[in-house]
């Protein structure tokens, strides 16, 4: 059993370093089948063993995509085999992801938790040093921070060709009138449903890394579609202790797409639209491989200053090829060669106390600072 740490040190798998270490996956829905399975199956140093389903439809599909995969049908047949296992990963629904958590880590094994890890931030700083204290690595699937946008958006920031950054516009909308149902669209505070905790954790996240700590924030959270129990029309501002403004959309109800991307400087601005493609790839099939997270020409995103680029302003900005697996390689690396935790569990609870704020902002229609 591997025994790699929060930080920055690991130790080599099962029977040493030539040995791919043996990961467990708990849930086989979207997150697991789509994401995890196929990322975890293309990572070098890793290989999928064992998946927890009770559903007969999603075990016999996991027998089908990785046909030397063990089946058990509950998180307890797992922890029972703690010492042919290396990584536990949890992609199971939201309310069911810190007692997994829990539970692995008191197991003796290193932890990855689909986003968000928790439901409060609390709840992720208890998860933080329980795996501190029994010296495991505890890391967060925030996949988005590998998106060919935000790639291209962190080289163009690094590089200073915005100046200085005064706005963040960031969408991640969809058009779905109607209700798919589910775990995700319950109002039962328990199921940390609604699309706040959902596609707000990506936004969010990715504003935290791109500008740092946010002293204030403001939300409206609205219910659109009949018969929704939570939010499906989400905006938060945010306030960065650097200056920086972003302006965060998330949506199952925009009839019109904005820009994934509008960022304003100083210098120049940056719009992007389109959403990376990596997703629409894995639900397809598809693996990681030659040309894989790139995307068309016309796609890319424009730079420029007071023209507009749907008319042509500004010039275009090749955008960066999109990479979900290099997630899975650094938990690879953190585990077999002592890198770095790719997204620790402090930097989701600081993501968490952002969106609590937003949902009490939402709740009271004011302004709540951090």
């Amino acid at each position: 059993m591997t025994t790699g740490t929060t930080g920055t040190t690991g130790a080599p798998g099962p029977s040493g370093s030539g040995t791919p270490l043996r990961v467990g996956l708990i849930g086989y829905g979207l997150a697991g089948s789509v994401f995890h399975a196929p990322l975890i199956a293309s990572t070098e140093g890793l290989t999928l063993d064992t998946v927890v389903t009770a559903n007969p439809e999603r075990q016999e599909q996991a027998r089908a995509e990785f046909p030397d995969v063990s089946i058990v049908t509950t998180a307890d047949e797992l922890f029972d085999r703690a010492d042919e296992l290396d990584l536990i990963v949890i992609a199971s629904p939201n309310k069911t992801h810190v007692p997994l958590a829990t539970a692995a880590l008191k197991a003796g094994l290193p932890v990855v938790v689909d986003k968000p890890i928790a439901g409060a931030a609390a709840e992720a700083r208890e998860l933080a040093a329980l795996a501190e204290a029994r010296g495991l690595l505890l890391s967060v699937f925030q996949n988005r921070r590998w998106d060919n946008d935000f790639l291209t958006l962190q080289k163009l920031i690094t590089e200073g060709e915005l100046g200085d950054v005064w706005r963040f516009e960031s969408r991640f909308e969809r058009w779905r009138p109607q209700l798919k149902g589910g775990w995700r669209e319950s109002g039962d505070p328990a199921e940390v449903g609604g699309l706040l905790y959902d596609l707000g954790s990506h936004v969010v996240d990715q504003a935290l890394v791109l500008f740092g700590p946010v002293t204030q924030v403001y939300a409206e959270a609205v219910v659109r579609r009949d018969g929704a129990e939570t939010d499906d029309d989400t905006f938060i501002a945010l306030t960065h202790a650097s200056g920086v403004r972003s302006h965060l959309y998330v949506s199952a109800t925009t009839a019109q797409l904005g820009p994934r991307f509008r960022v304003l400087g100083s210098e120049a601005g940056y719009v992007k639209y389109g959403l990376d493609p990596q997703e629409a790839a894995l639900r397809e099939g598809l693996r990681p491989g030659p040309s894989w997270g790139a995307e068309p020409d016309a796609l890319w995103g424009r730079l420029g200053a007071g023209e507009s680029p749907l008319t042509g302003g500004g010039r275009p900005v090749p955008t960066l090829p999109g990479d979900y697996l290099a997630y899975y390689e650094a938990i690879a690396e953190a585990l077999l060669d002592g890198g770095p935790n790719p997204v620790t569990a402090q930097e989701a609870a600081a993501a968490l106390d952002v969106l609590e704020a937003a949902r009490v902002s939402a709740r009271d229609g004011v302004a709540v600072t951090l």
